[in-house]
């Protein structure tokens, strides 16, 4: 097992390019994209039409962009259409004295959320309208807030174990989807290594030498594991003791990494004995481990990905479970019990994935 072990870390020492590359990777697509989810604001284009059409827009872009992480910016009518038409925005508001009207041409998620808030900001202004008269409802408005200050009655939301509640951070859930996306790709790619010997003759070598073929499985797939467990810690020591990014208990997201690493290296020795050659490797796993992320809801925000289809097969994979696991403990403050039932699901992936593929890689010896 060791002499098997040393030598593949002996060609990384040599060519240390790739992990290194891979690392760089991890860190540099949540940099780009972690970080323009977590700071940006979605922009609604609203407008009027009509007379008074800027005098309706002032008004209701001042009350839009209250309170709100969304931001509601005047804009032309013929471009803000155009702009939704063309798929450069998913909504644009039509706004009017009393009312509105959505326009869209798709059904995407965060069009329902904008309409949320556009529908309590009017409704608001409807019952103050309705108090008010014939008054303005300026004045009303400000002396509720005043008294709203210090209400008669507050409600104070907390989670199941009497903390402030958390809102979830798309910033810290692409963190932690990018860097296991991308061990995936090493990992694989070192335990292409098996098929690369046994096609070059060196497997059958080593079966004529001391050394068991037990341990030749052993020596590659322990040092897939210790490369791709290496460059995920290496990535999460950075972004929190160098960038300082808040990413919970390290001790946690290191054994949930450390259980993912491993359902990788079975998914990765799965792929291995189907293809049982290095080519149709390279061809097969690179083309199916991006889809992985998408089905696995890595990119969007929790509940969007509902499709039951699309559900099941994500199951399939320990991406999901790694991802809920680490964005439990970092944001919900989860301790070791609350990760157990997705750690075991990993763990029965490795388990199952592993001896599949192995007894497949064995067969097309034979």
């Amino acid at each position: 097992m060791y002499p098997v072990f040393y030598a593949q870390f002996l060609k990384d020492k040599r060519k240390p390019l790739l992990v290194l590359l891979f690392i760089g990777l991890s860190i540099l697509a949540t940099l780009i994209f972690g970080n323009s989810a977590w700071d940006s604001k979605t922009a609604v284009a609203i407008f009027a039409s009509g007379p008074y059409a800027e005098e309706i827009e002032q008004k209701w872009v001042q009350l839009l962009n209250k309170d709100t992480d969304t931001e509601y910016v005047i804009s032309e009518e013929k471009t803000a259409r155009e702009q939704v038409r063309e798929g450069k925005r998913d909504v644009a508001i039509l706004v009017m004295k009393h009312d509105y009207r959505l326009i869209t041409a798709s059904d995407m998620p965060n069009i329902h959320l904008v309409e949320q808030e556009v529908h309590k900001v009017f409704t608001e202004e409807a019952k103050l309208q309705a108090i008010a008269g014939s008054a303005n409802t300026a004045d009303l408005r400000e002396e509720v807030d005043r008294y709203m200050k210090k209400p008669p009655l507050s409600v104070q939301t907390e989670n199941i174990k009497g903390r402030e509640l958390t809102n979830h951070n798309m910033g810290t859930q692409l963190l932690f989807g990018f860097t296991l996306f991308i061990a995936m790709f090493t990992i694989g790619f070192k335990v292409n290594g098996i098929n690369a010997d046994k096609v070059s003759g060196v497997w059958n070598r080593l079966n004529l030498s001391p050394v068991s073929k037990t341990n030749m499985y052993t020596g590659h797939l322990l040092y897939s594991f210790f490369i791709g467990f290496f460059q995920m810690a290496v990535v999460f020591l950075i972004f929190k003791y160098v960038m300082d990014y808040e990413i919970g208990p390290l001790p946690i997201i290191l054994t949930i990494a450390a259980v993912f690493t491993l359902s990788s290296v079975s998914l990765a020795m799965l792929v291995a004995g189907f293809t049982k050659a290095p080519e149709k490797f390279n061809m097969v796993y690179p083309s199916v481990t991006p889809i992985i992320p998408i089905i696995s809801g890595v990119y969007v925000p929790p509940g969007v990905m509902d499709n039951p289809v699309f559900t099941f097969i994500a199951d399939l994979f320990p991406l999901g479970y790694a991802l809920e696991a680490m964005m439990d403990a970092a944001l919900f403050g989860a301790g070791w019990s609350d990760i157990l039932l997705p750690v075991s699901f990993m763990l029965l992936i490795a388990v199952i994935y592993m001896g599949i593929g192995i007894n497949l890689g064995e067969r097309g010896r034979r």
